[in-house]
């Protein structure tokens, strides 16, 4: 039977239709003009390339299918009635972004051996429940001694929940997990790469990273599970990373997150334990914000917490990140505050484990540095913390690297602290990795390369 009159004449009429749909539905997503225009000119000139990449990867807020996600913005009681404390403005609580929280316990995880061996020790105590959330499981010393661990505790008949990210961590397979699922923990991937069109965006990835023991510690930050990031001791290369070790009421917050990521991946209940608090304490100690950002929040929370402190910034700000690729706003709110004589200080790697991202932020470095800001790279190894330091009344800690698939895609998290005891460690942390930096020297102005242009262009998806 010959099928050329199908190839002909159906496919054609099939694909301008789809052709038809996805130019409304950009149109009616809230994009910056130059992203709508590409994804435009893309599907009009060339649909058969333009709408299956539109399919894949064009998505950016999910709200109808976030609709089935559990809310991330709990019914609980603010801890704070007053807008600051000492001089420090809190965030107004909003969609992704928790009302503030007092008598926190914060400690600071400052690097991976650290970070590991706090982790096997909660592990170990663990006495009701184990949830975990992370973008990276590794096949690896470190992800099998962490499967290990979890399995000997769910075997006791503690609670136990594994979620993945399923193309961070594409490389474990259920042969990998079986121990913890045979032992009756729970495993659950978000966001499969293979779905039917529409039912879900391969490029929207859930890079939080969350470990609750007994919904009373919490671990959250950049770190993986891997042997890159954490492990057991003298492990040649491994990455500079940070990470912070939470009590107190901001955890009731963090299990909210949780609860809701792993429902929307496993589709089963997750059931508030016994032990969850039951009302947030008073006081001005400790006082912390939760913000979750992402493709189930209608706004941009964590970039929008940015930025306005950036412009509330009057002596300092000071970032630590892998990878700085930021996006126009984020950018020019930057030099805004370097060019009114605020210290712009950037930590980034030397050299990270991304080529492409190092060649694509070497113009955002340099229009930032002629404004007046500091660009100190980090030599020894990777550096891959995140983490932001604003005057002596915030510092922020989280999974979002200062890049737009972070701050514009992916499901983050971040810890807003305004405690002075906890801003100041941070400060001393980052004064020590400054030991290890040299001053990028300010690039003369030429014309970009090939390869950093159209990297350029890619940049939303770094």
């Amino acid at each position: 039977m010959d099928f050329s009159w199908l190839i002909v004449h159906i496919l054609p009429s099939i694909g301008f239709i789809l052709a038809l749909a996805l130019l409304g539905h950009i149109l009616k997503e809230r994009r910056p003009p130059t992203s709508t225009l590409a994804w435009l000119m893309a599907i009009v000139f060339i649909p058969y390339i333009g709408v299956p990449f539109y399919l894949i990867l064009g998505g950016r807020k999910m709200l109808s299918k976030a609709e089935s996600k559990p809310d991330l913005e709990p019914n609980r009681p603010a801890s704070l009635k007053d807008s600051s404390i000492g001089n420090a403005y809190l965030l107004e609580p909003d969609s992704g972004i928790s009302p503030p929280s007092a008598n926190n316990s914060i400690s600071f995880l400052p690097n991976g051996e650290v970070a590991f061996q706090t982790m096997s020790d909660l592990i170990q105590n663990a006495r009701h429940s184990i949830y975990i959330a992370t973008f990276i499981l590794g096949n690896d010393e470190t992800g099998n001694f962490i499967v290990q661990a979890l399995a000997k505790k769910a075997s006791q008949g503690l609670k136990v929940c594994l979620l993945l990210d399923a193309l961070g961590s594409i490389r474990i397979s259920r042969k990998f997990l079986s121990p913890l699922v045979a032992a009756g923990g729970q495993v659950a991937f978000f966001m499969p790469m293979m779905h039917l069109p529409f039912r879900g965006r391969a490029n929207l990835r859930n890079h939080r990273k969350m470990f609750i023991c007994d919904h009373q510690t919490a671990i959250i930050g950049g770190m993986n599970l891997a042997s890159e990031y954490m492990g057991l001791p003298d492990v040649p290369g491994r990455w500079q990373d940070l990470s912070l070790l939470v009590r107190g009421p901001v955890i009731d917050h963090i299990a909210d997150i949780f609860r809701s990521d792993w429902e929307f991946a496993s589709k089963t209940p997750l059931d508030a334990p016994s032990t969850a608090r039951q009302a947030i304490q008073m006081g001005t100690t400790g006082v912390s914000q939760l913000v979750a950002s992402g493709p189930d929040v209608r706004n941009d929370s964590l970039r929008n917490a940015i930025l306005t402190e950036i412009f509330r910034a009057r002596r300092r700000i000071w970032v630590v990140t892998p990878y700085f690729v930021p996006d126009e706003l984020l950018l020019e709110a930057l030099c805004i505050a370097a060019c009114r004589k605020v210290d712009i200080s950037i930590f980034v790697p030397q050299r990270s484990n991304h080529r492409l991202a190092d060649l694509v932020r070497e113009g955002y470095l340099t229009r930032v540095q002629e404004s007046g800001a500091s660009i100190w790279l980090y030599e020894p190894r990777m550096l891959h913390a995140k983490a932001i330091l604003v005057d002596d009344t915030l510092a922020m800690v989280g999974s979002a690297n200062m890049d737009m698939r972070s701050l514009l895609l992916n499901y983050e998290i971040a810890l807003c602290i305004y405690d002075t005891d906890t801003i100041g460690q941070l400060e001393s942390w980052m004064r020590d990795l400054k030991k290890d930096c040299f001053m990028r020297k300010l690039q003369p102005k030429r014309s970009s390369g090939l390869i950093e242009s159209v990297g350029r262009l890619f940049a939303p998806l770094l």
